[in-house]
């Protein structure tokens, strides 16, 4: 099957991909690289090559449109074939989903201020949701938010505690959302801001993100009215805007990883030798390798599957709930099975494999554990059976 941007999508593809292996991969041992991400100086420094060979922010044309989801699943797969490919191409999260929500529903002001400098990569983002489970805040549910948003004149003043903030340290550009007498609403901020005092950076399996993911207070912050993007109430909505396009980049980045990984235990298991042949040969481990590129493969016909649906129009709620769960459970297979076909290497850090491995595992949580997608899954069945049987 084609789709409209198909050609322009694979030469972009092609384009990064040769970026992120020769230029972004020799970068994954530098010493710049912590527990908490990339520095900001190896950032800036990755960003800088990726805007002289032309690959920044690859999925957002000149002119400032987008490539659709299948041509954006051309370029982001490809970015994700090192952990740090989406970094120094800006398509990672949160920025790559905050850009797509801004692009939506933000002003012509707020998107000079705000969107620019993201589509640019001079500036990194946060969007602040989740909150602490000892608070009973929001997290897999965001109804339970507890983060208050109450109008003083032509202000509004937040007050909260948020986790699980990714990239707030460091972030230029941060959206908020606070429960106001009318429902959600979102917040668009400059940061740093004093009134955001991130309290402590998440010691996380995953360590490719900039900045880390933060424990963040938010004490008596002013936002002007004009700073509120869209409509008061509206926050839910808004998220639904971001939350499916979200999931599948997800999707997408992740599938790159794995791929890398399978290359990488490929390659060993075709070079080792143990009890008289490859390792390749011997059944127990060809078998984990042919598994690999059938989930592989599934999981690339599933992210297309939903990025059709998004592309005709529909919100892909349930396209990419099921996505996500079919998609982060096979690619953790598949790095699973990268581990346990290199043996001692899969587990040290002498290669690469054993940090795709942590990254993929994150995923089975990061945009909602497998299991509360299911059981939103489950809602919806019943729903259509009570329907068809008339029940109640």
């Amino acid at each position: 099957m084609t789709y409209p941007d198909q050609k322009l999508a694979e030469q972009i593809g092609a384009r990064v991909e040769a970026f992120v292996r020769d230029v972004v991969a020799p970068y994954e041992r530098d010493p710049r690289l912590g527990e908490h991400g990339p520095s900001e100086e190896l950032v800036v420094e990755m960003r800088a090559k990726a805007r002289e060979a032309g690959v920044m922010t690859p999925h957002i044309l000149k002119d400032g449109s987008h490539l659709s989801q299948r041509g954006t699943a051309s370029v982001l797969q490809k970015t994700g074939l090192s952990p740090l490919g989406p970094v120094a191409c800006n398509t990672g999260a949160p920025d790559e989903g905050n850009m797509f929500l801004l692009g939506k529903v933000a002003t012509p002001e707020q998107h000079e201020r705000f969107l620019k400098p993201l589509v640019s990569g001079e500036a990194r983002s946060a969007f602040f949701m989740t909150e602490p489970a000892e608070d009973g805040g929001a997290g897999s549910d965001p109804s339970m938010m507890k983060t208050t948003a109450k109008q003083d004149g032509n202000h509004w003043v937040i007050n909260g505690r948020k986790t699980f903030i990714t990239g707030a340290e460091g972030a230029k550009v941060g959206i908020v959302m606070a429960k106001s007498d009318e429902g959600a609403c979102m917040f668009l901020v400059d940061l740093p801001n004093d009134a955001i005092r991130i309290e402590r950076v998440l010691d996380t399996i995953d360590s490719s993100m900039p900045g880390g993911h933060s424990e963040v207070i938010i004490d008596n912050l002013r936002v002007p009215a004009t700073d509120m993007l869209g409509n008061p109430g509206e926050g839910f909505r808004y998220a639904q805007i971001r939350l499916a396009p979200a999931r599948l980049s997800h999707c997408m980045r992740w599938h790159g990883v794995a791929t890398r990984a399978q290359e990488i235990a490929t390659e060993y298991a075709c070079k080792r030798q143990a009890f008289g042949k490859l390792l390749v040969d011997h059944e127990g481990v060809g078998f984990m390798l042919a598994e690999n590129q059938i989930d592989l493969q599934q999981s690339s016909l599933m992210i297309d599957w939903c990025a059709d649906a998004l592309d005709r129009g529909e919100n892909g709620n349930v396209e990419s709930s099921m996505a996500k769960v079919a998609v982060s459970e096979a690619l953790f297979r598949v790095a699973d099975r990268c581990v346990q076909v290199m043996g001692g290497m899969g587990v040290s850090r002498d290669t690469i494999v054993e940090q795709l491995f942590r990254e993929v595992r994150a995923f089975r949580i990061y945009d909602g554990p497998t299991e509360v997608h299911k059981w939103s899954l489950a809602k919806k069945i019943k729903k259509a059976e009570l329907a068809r049987t008339g029940a109640k």
